[in-house]
Protein backbone atom coordinates (compact mmCIF):
# COMPACT_ATOMS: atom_id res chain seq x y z
CA UNK A 1 0.00 0.00 0.00
CA UNK A 2 1.63 3.15 -1.07
CA UNK A 3 1.42 5.82 1.87
CA UNK A 4 1.26 9.91 1.77
CA UNK A 5 5.02 9.57 3.04
CA UNK A 6 5.41 7.27 0.22
CA UNK A 7 4.34 9.56 -2.34
CA UNK A 8 6.02 12.69 -1.13
CA UNK A 9 9.63 10.85 -1.05
CA UNK A 10 8.79 9.75 -4.98
CA UNK A 11 7.58 13.39 -6.10
CA UNK A 12 10.78 14.73 -6.71
CA UNK A 13 12.30 12.04 -8.24
CA UNK A 14 8.52 11.33 -10.56
CA UNK A 15 8.73 14.57 -12.17
CA UNK A 16 10.06 14.66 -16.23
CA UNK A 17 13.33 15.39 -14.99
CA UNK A 18 14.92 15.10 -11.55
CA UNK A 19 18.85 15.27 -10.39
CA UNK A 20 20.89 12.31 -10.48
CA UNK A 21 24.09 12.56 -8.96
CA UNK A 22 26.65 15.11 -8.13
CA UNK A 23 30.46 14.87 -8.63
CA UNK A 24 33.07 16.96 -6.68
CA UNK A 25 36.66 17.54 -7.30
CA UNK A 26 38.55 17.04 -4.00
CA UNK A 27 41.34 17.31 -2.41
CA UNK A 28 41.68 14.80 0.20
CA UNK A 29 39.80 11.88 -0.84
CA UNK A 30 39.69 9.85 2.35
CA UNK A 31 38.70 12.51 4.68
CA UNK A 32 35.75 14.10 2.19
CA UNK A 33 34.80 10.27 1.68
CA UNK A 34 34.40 9.39 5.36
CA UNK A 35 32.85 12.56 6.39
CA UNK A 36 30.23 11.82 3.61
CA UNK A 37 29.73 8.21 5.19
CA UNK A 38 30.35 9.32 8.62
CA UNK A 39 28.24 12.56 8.80
CA UNK A 40 25.68 11.49 6.27
CA UNK A 41 25.54 7.78 6.63
CA UNK A 42 26.10 7.68 2.66
CA UNK A 43 27.56 4.26 1.64
CA UNK A 44 30.13 3.61 -0.12
CA UNK A 45 29.46 2.03 -3.16
CA UNK A 46 32.66 2.03 -5.64
CA UNK A 47 36.21 2.94 -5.08
CA UNK A 48 39.03 3.36 -6.87
CA UNK A 49 42.52 5.01 -7.45
CA UNK A 50 41.40 8.68 -7.52
CA UNK A 51 37.57 8.12 -6.98
CA UNK A 52 34.77 7.12 -4.71
CA UNK A 53 30.65 6.43 -5.26
CA UNK A 54 28.16 7.39 -2.32
CA UNK A 55 24.78 6.81 -2.52
CA UNK A 56 21.89 5.54 -0.39
CA UNK A 57 20.55 2.07 -1.13
CA UNK A 58 21.97 0.92 -4.34
CA UNK A 59 21.67 4.39 -5.72
CA UNK A 60 25.00 6.55 -6.65
CA UNK A 61 23.95 10.61 -5.38
CA UNK A 62 27.48 11.37 -5.06
CA UNK A 63 30.83 11.10 -6.88
CA UNK A 64 34.37 12.18 -5.37
CA UNK A 65 37.49 12.43 -7.11
CA UNK A 66 40.88 13.44 -6.66
CA UNK A 67 42.80 16.29 -8.17
CA UNK A 68 46.09 17.40 -6.22
CA UNK A 69 46.25 19.91 -8.70
CA UNK A 70 43.32 21.59 -8.21
CA UNK A 71 42.99 25.05 -6.26
CA UNK A 72 40.56 25.29 -3.78
CA UNK A 73 37.54 27.05 -5.38
CA UNK A 74 37.36 30.79 -4.22
CA UNK A 75 33.80 31.48 -2.48
CA UNK A 76 32.75 34.07 -5.35
CA UNK A 77 33.52 31.12 -7.68
CA UNK A 78 30.97 30.09 -10.02
CA UNK A 79 29.88 26.42 -8.91
CA UNK A 80 28.15 24.60 -5.87
CA UNK A 81 26.16 26.69 -3.19
CA UNK A 82 24.91 23.16 -1.74
CA UNK A 83 24.00 19.76 -2.61
CA UNK A 84 20.68 18.96 -1.13
CA UNK A 85 19.95 15.31 -0.12
CA UNK A 86 16.18 15.08 0.43
CA UNK A 87 15.08 12.30 2.95
CA UNK A 88 12.01 10.54 2.98
CA UNK A 89 9.69 12.10 5.73
CA UNK A 90 9.92 14.00 8.67
CA UNK A 91 10.99 11.22 10.60
CA UNK A 92 14.03 10.50 8.75
CA UNK A 93 15.26 14.27 8.73
CA UNK A 94 14.60 14.29 12.77
CA UNK A 95 16.77 10.97 13.25
CA UNK A 96 19.40 12.34 11.25
CA UNK A 97 19.19 15.37 13.14
CA UNK A 98 19.81 13.54 16.58
CA UNK A 99 22.96 11.70 14.63
CA UNK A 100 24.07 14.46 13.85
CA UNK A 101 23.93 16.56 16.87
CA UNK A 102 25.65 13.49 18.75
CA UNK A 103 28.43 13.91 16.58
CA UNK A 104 28.97 17.77 17.27
CA UNK A 105 28.38 18.86 13.61
CA UNK A 106 28.17 22.46 13.11
CA UNK A 107 25.36 23.67 11.17
CA UNK A 108 25.62 26.56 9.33
CA UNK A 109 21.40 27.49 9.60
CA UNK A 110 17.92 25.87 9.58
CA UNK A 111 15.15 27.04 7.52
CA UNK A 112 11.06 26.41 6.79
CA UNK A 113 10.67 27.19 3.55
CA UNK A 114 6.77 26.43 3.34
CA UNK A 115 7.26 23.05 0.78
CA UNK A 116 10.08 22.09 3.08
CA UNK A 117 12.01 22.10 6.45
CA UNK A 118 16.02 22.31 5.66
CA UNK A 119 19.22 22.09 7.40
CA UNK A 120 22.54 23.38 6.64
CA UNK A 121 26.05 22.28 6.74
CA UNK A 122 29.10 22.01 5.16
CA UNK A 123 31.85 19.56 4.10
CA UNK A 124 35.37 19.71 5.01
CA UNK A 125 36.37 21.43 1.86
CA UNK A 126 34.03 24.34 2.29
CA UNK A 127 31.18 22.22 -0.09
CA UNK A 128 27.35 23.07 0.98
CA UNK A 129 24.92 20.66 2.20
CA UNK A 130 21.63 20.42 2.54
CA UNK A 131 19.71 17.65 4.05
CA UNK A 132 16.02 18.62 3.65
CA UNK A 133 12.33 16.78 3.82
CA UNK A 134 9.52 17.83 1.94
CA UNK A 135 5.65 18.99 3.17
CA UNK A 136 3.19 16.47 1.33
CA UNK A 137 2.80 18.90 -2.20
CA UNK A 138 -1.00 19.03 -1.50
CA UNK A 139 0.36 21.38 1.36
CA UNK A 140 2.23 23.77 -0.78
CA UNK A 141 0.36 26.63 -2.26
CA UNK A 142 0.81 26.70 -6.01
CA UNK A 143 0.15 30.31 -7.53
CA UNK A 144 -2.08 30.40 -10.57
CA UNK A 145 0.60 31.43 -13.08
CA UNK A 146 1.89 27.82 -11.76
CA UNK A 147 5.12 29.00 -9.10
CA UNK A 148 4.93 27.99 -5.56
CA UNK A 149 4.77 29.95 -2.55
CA UNK A 150 8.34 29.80 -0.68
CA UNK A 151 9.86 31.37 2.32
CA UNK A 152 12.73 31.18 4.62
CA UNK A 153 11.04 31.11 8.45
CA UNK A 154 13.10 29.79 11.66
CA UNK A 155 13.37 25.54 12.02
CA UNK A 156 12.58 24.77 15.49
CA UNK A 157 15.67 22.29 15.49
CA UNK A 158 14.88 21.84 19.35
CA UNK A 159 10.85 20.41 18.24
CA UNK A 160 12.59 18.38 15.29
CA UNK A 161 15.49 16.59 17.84
CA UNK A 162 12.75 16.19 20.40
CA UNK A 163 10.74 13.74 17.82
CA UNK A 164 13.54 12.07 16.71
CA UNK A 165 13.41 8.53 17.79
CA UNK A 166 15.46 7.07 20.44
CA UNK A 167 17.56 4.02 18.47
CA UNK A 168 20.95 4.52 16.69
CA UNK A 169 20.74 5.79 13.54
CA UNK A 170 21.34 3.27 10.43
CA UNK A 171 22.49 5.29 7.94
CA UNK A 172 21.11 7.45 4.99
CA UNK A 173 17.94 5.86 4.24
CA UNK A 174 17.72 3.54 0.99
CA UNK A 175 14.54 5.89 -0.27
CA UNK A 176 16.87 9.24 0.12
CA UNK A 177 17.83 10.71 -2.97
CA UNK A 178 19.51 13.79 -4.29
CA UNK A 179 16.68 16.39 -4.01
CA UNK A 180 17.44 19.32 -6.01
CA UNK A 181 21.04 21.09 -6.57
CA UNK A 182 21.67 24.72 -5.80
CA UNK A 183 24.40 26.99 -7.89
CA UNK A 184 26.24 29.73 -7.54
CA UNK A 185 26.34 31.64 -11.25
CA UNK A 186 27.49 35.23 -12.30
CA UNK A 187 24.08 36.36 -13.37
CA UNK A 188 20.55 35.19 -12.90
CA UNK A 189 18.78 36.33 -16.03
CA UNK A 190 21.38 34.98 -18.05
CA UNK A 191 20.67 31.04 -15.79
CA UNK A 192 17.23 32.26 -16.64
CA UNK A 193 18.03 31.86 -20.63
CA UNK A 194 19.74 28.63 -20.19
CA UNK A 195 17.97 26.50 -17.35
CA UNK A 196 14.51 27.87 -18.71
CA UNK A 197 14.87 28.78 -22.04
CA UNK A 198 17.44 26.19 -23.30
CA UNK A 199 16.59 22.98 -20.80
CA UNK A 200 12.72 23.60 -20.64
CA UNK A 201 12.46 23.56 -16.82
CA UNK A 202 9.87 26.05 -15.16
CA UNK A 203 11.10 29.09 -12.76
CA UNK A 204 9.28 28.10 -9.84
CA UNK A 205 9.86 30.55 -7.35
CA UNK A 206 12.12 34.08 -7.08
CA UNK A 207 13.93 35.59 -4.35
CA UNK A 208 16.06 38.92 -4.50
CA UNK A 209 19.58 37.49 -6.14
CA UNK A 210 18.18 33.99 -7.17
CA UNK A 211 15.57 31.53 -9.40
CA UNK A 212 14.31 28.31 -8.84
CA UNK A 213 13.87 25.77 -11.75
CA UNK A 214 11.84 22.92 -11.79
CA UNK A 215 9.93 20.07 -13.71
CA UNK A 216 6.55 18.71 -13.46
CA UNK A 217 5.25 21.31 -10.57
CA UNK A 218 7.83 20.13 -8.45
CA UNK A 219 9.79 23.11 -5.89
CA UNK A 220 13.18 23.33 -7.54
CA UNK A 221 15.40 20.95 -9.02
CA UNK A 222 17.97 23.33 -9.37
CA UNK A 223 18.69 27.06 -7.87
CA UNK A 224 20.77 29.45 -9.30
CA UNK A 225 21.75 32.31 -6.89
CA UNK A 226 24.62 35.21 -7.30
CA UNK A 227 25.09 35.58 -3.40
CA UNK A 228 28.61 35.39 -3.37
CA UNK A 229 29.14 34.93 -7.33
CA UNK A 230 28.04 37.90 -8.96
CA UNK A 231 29.78 38.93 -12.63
CA UNK A 232 31.71 35.29 -11.77
CA UNK A 233 33.00 33.91 -14.58
CA UNK A 234 33.80 30.84 -15.93
CA UNK A 235 35.10 27.80 -13.86
CA UNK A 236 38.66 26.64 -15.02
CA UNK A 237 39.58 23.29 -14.94
CA UNK A 238 42.10 22.79 -12.08
CA UNK A 239 39.07 23.62 -8.99
CA UNK A 240 37.74 21.91 -6.61
CA UNK A 241 33.99 21.91 -5.55
CA UNK A 242 31.41 20.87 -8.41
CA UNK A 243 32.56 19.45 -11.37
CA UNK A 244 29.52 18.01 -13.29
CA UNK A 245 25.75 16.45 -12.42
CA UNK A 246 23.05 15.14 -14.12
CA UNK A 247 19.79 15.62 -14.62
CA UNK A 248 18.20 12.38 -15.35
CA UNK A 249 14.99 12.30 -17.91
CA UNK A 250 11.55 10.31 -17.35
CA UNK A 251 10.60 11.63 -20.21
CA UNK A 252 11.77 10.65 -23.41
CA UNK A 253 10.10 13.18 -25.89
CA UNK A 254 11.35 15.57 -22.94
CA UNK A 255 14.92 14.81 -23.46
CA UNK A 256 14.16 15.22 -27.36
CA UNK A 257 12.85 18.70 -26.92
CA UNK A 258 16.08 19.49 -25.00
CA UNK A 259 18.42 18.00 -27.64
CA UNK A 260 16.86 19.49 -30.40
CA UNK A 261 17.11 23.11 -28.57
CA UNK A 262 20.52 22.61 -27.83
CA UNK A 263 21.01 21.82 -31.26
CA UNK A 264 19.32 24.68 -32.65
CA UNK A 265 21.53 26.83 -30.47
CA UNK A 266 24.74 25.22 -31.56
CA UNK A 267 25.62 24.31 -28.03
CA UNK A 268 28.19 21.76 -28.06
CA UNK A 269 27.29 18.10 -26.66
CA UNK A 270 29.03 14.99 -26.29
CA UNK A 271 27.64 11.46 -26.23
CA UNK A 272 29.00 9.73 -22.69
CA UNK A 273 28.83 6.29 -21.34
CA UNK A 274 26.46 8.48 -19.07
CA UNK A 275 24.43 10.20 -21.20
CA UNK A 276 24.74 13.93 -22.94
CA UNK A 277 27.26 16.04 -21.73
CA UNK A 278 27.34 20.20 -22.06
CA UNK A 279 28.21 23.22 -19.96
CA UNK A 280 26.12 25.59 -18.78
CA UNK A 281 27.50 29.20 -19.05
CA UNK A 282 29.69 29.26 -16.13
CA UNK A 283 31.13 26.21 -17.03
CA UNK A 284 29.53 23.70 -15.19
CA UNK A 285 29.31 20.75 -16.29
CA UNK A 286 26.18 19.08 -16.84
CA UNK A 287 25.00 15.49 -18.06
CA UNK A 288 21.22 14.86 -19.46
CA UNK A 289 20.70 11.16 -18.44
CA UNK A 290 17.86 9.07 -21.00
CA UNK A 291 14.92 7.09 -19.34
CA UNK A 292 15.89 4.27 -18.51
CA UNK A 293 14.85 1.12 -20.38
Amino acid sequence: MTTAQDETASFALSRPVHVGRAHLVVRDLDTMAGFYERALGLKRLETSASGVELGAGNRVLLTLTTNNSAAPAPRNAAGLFHNAFLMPDRAELAHWLAHAAHLGLQFDGASDHLVSEAIYLSDPEGNGIEVYRDRKPQEWTYHPDGTVEMDTRRLDLQALYDSAAKTPWAGMSPDAALGHIHLQVGNVPEADRFYEGVLGLKKMASYPGASFYASGSYHHHVAANVWNSRNAPARTAAMTGLQDYELAFTDQAALDRVLATLEGLEIKVDRTVRGFSLADPWGIGLTLVAPQA
